[in-house]
């Protein structure tokens, strides 16, 4: 949560020091709302964009309100920060370039992709650059060996505000503050939910909504949701409370009768669990669903109309998504403070589940395409399956038959090993010992 005087910081931070120069990867939907709320805020500027296609990087900018003029293209670093020195936006089609300038204080992941994302966050910290990470799917799977990572390099390593782990981290730490026991939290989902949805039938609707329909893909059919509630378990150590996670229809006067214990009335078979709701009236905000004993403390919240108790349920009605990210990216500058971090060893995995027939030989695509989506369950869970995590999906080979809403395991799929995200968490699954290996 930013404090008050946050924006005054930021601008007394300008006056001594230059504002804070944040470096962008991709110009996409996310990117451009960056660009744009950036160019809104005090204390802050954005120095340079890295985007394949540089006139989607100009025409965020433009969008910003920046002259074509502050606009120029740079091939390397010394390009970059030169243009930075001039007052100007540099956009750049070379990650490296960007990572390397002198210029930038803090650079944001909005490429959206597990592995290039990997590859860039190390090249950042090897850089002595905080980075803020959009991409959850890459966090999700390697996120403790990324973390620490930037701690030998002395920098920051973050998840980004907006994004729905953060803003429910955000409640779940102020009802930690105040000593609350944390039943359940996570999120009301957005999207409806239908499991087998495929690209091909949601290219109209994601014309509509300026989106790429491999992305509403990957909401629809609820991989996003087992990424995001994965995020807030590896980060909290609440996990999910059944393989799936319950999804229940709760609106959001219900969601505090519905995700609590089973001999409370819930449907919950232990406290501190991660779950969302489909519920009317939960969506687009994020929940914690908090316990107090205290009878003084019960009477003073039913009193404040908060709920009926003894479980009550905290709630931020609102996450603002890219709007958001570049208070992570100041907190980062400003408190060399992380808004989301993995915690040491996870507790929760998001894995991969067939959405249709797979058979031997093929090559799988990405995640919200028609091959697979993510599920959620427990780390334990995950490893007794042989599951694969659902960041190493992309690019594995079939080497059995599987089954529509069959897991795919590391027996009957074999993860890309040219892919450094399949190679670091490779180690990281040795190093625990518990490691399911193919028999090659």
């Amino acid at each position: 949560m930013s404090h008050p005087q946050f924006a005054a910081e930021l601008l007394q931070r300008a006056e001594k020091k230059g504002p804070i120069t944040i470096g962008l990867a991709g110009a996409g939907q996310m990117g451009t709302d960056i660009v744009v709320q950036v160019a809104l805020m005090p204390g802050m500027r954005i120095g340079a964009i890295s985007e394949v296609r540089p006139q989607a990087a100009i025409d965020a900018a433009l969008l910003a309100g920046h002259d074509r003029s502050d606009i120029v293209q740079a091939p390397n670093a010394a390009a970059i920060d030169r243009a930075i020195e001039a007052g100007k936006i540099a956009v750049t089609e070379d990650l490296h370039a960007l990572a390397a300038a002198g210029r930038i204080d803090v650079i944001i992941d909005a490429t959206g992709n597990p592995n290039i994302g990997t590859l860039f966050a190390l090249e950042v910290m090897k850089n002595g650059k905080h980075i803020v990470m959009l991409n959850v799917e890459a966090d999700i799977t390697i996120g403790r060996f990324l973390k620490e990572e930037a701690r030998k390099a002395g920098v920051v390593y973050t998840g980004a505000a907006g994004d729905e782990p953060a803003c429910t981290l955000e409640i779940i730490g102020f009802a930690k503050s105040l000593g609350f026991t944390i039943v359940a939290a996570g999120k009301g989902k957005n999207n409806p939910l239908k499991f087998d949805a495929v690209p091909a039938d949601y290219e109209k609707e994601a014309a509509e909504r300026n989106m790429n329909a491999r992305m509403l893909v990957e909401f629809v059919d609820g991989s996003k949701t087992a990424i995001e509630m994965v995020a807030i378990a590896n980060a909290t150590g609440l996990v999910p409370d059944v393989p799936g996670m319950h999804g229940p229809t709760a609106t959001l006067e219900e969601l505090a009768s519905v995700l609590c214990p089973r001999e409370d009335g819930g449907v919950l078979h232990r406290k501190g669990v991660v779950d969302y709701s489909i519920g009317k009236g939960v969506a687009p905000g994020v929940f914690c669903i908090i316990e107090t004993k205290h009878p003084r403390v019960l009477e003073r919240m039913i009193d404040l109309k908060v709920g009926k108790g003894p479980y009550f349920t905290i709630f931020r009605p609102y996450h603002l998504t890219s709007l958001e990210v570049p208070l992570s990216a100041a907190r980062a500058v400003v408190y060399k403070r992380a808004d989301m971090e993995p915690l040491d060893h996870p507790v929760a995995e998001a894995v991969a589940v067939a959405k249709t027939n797979l058979g031997t030989g093929q090559s799988l695509g990405m995640i919200g395409e028609n091959d697979y989506r993510g599920f959620a369950m427990t780390w334990e869970g995950a490893r007794a399956k042989g599951a694969l995590p659902l960041g190493l999906a992309e690019r594995a080979k079939v080497v059995k038959p599987v089954k529509a809403g069959d897991f795919l395991t590391y027996e009957n799929c074999v993860p890309d090993d040219s892919m450094v995200i399949t190679q670091i968490r490779r180690r990281l699954d040795q190093s625990d010992g518990r490691f399911v290996t193919n028999a090659a």
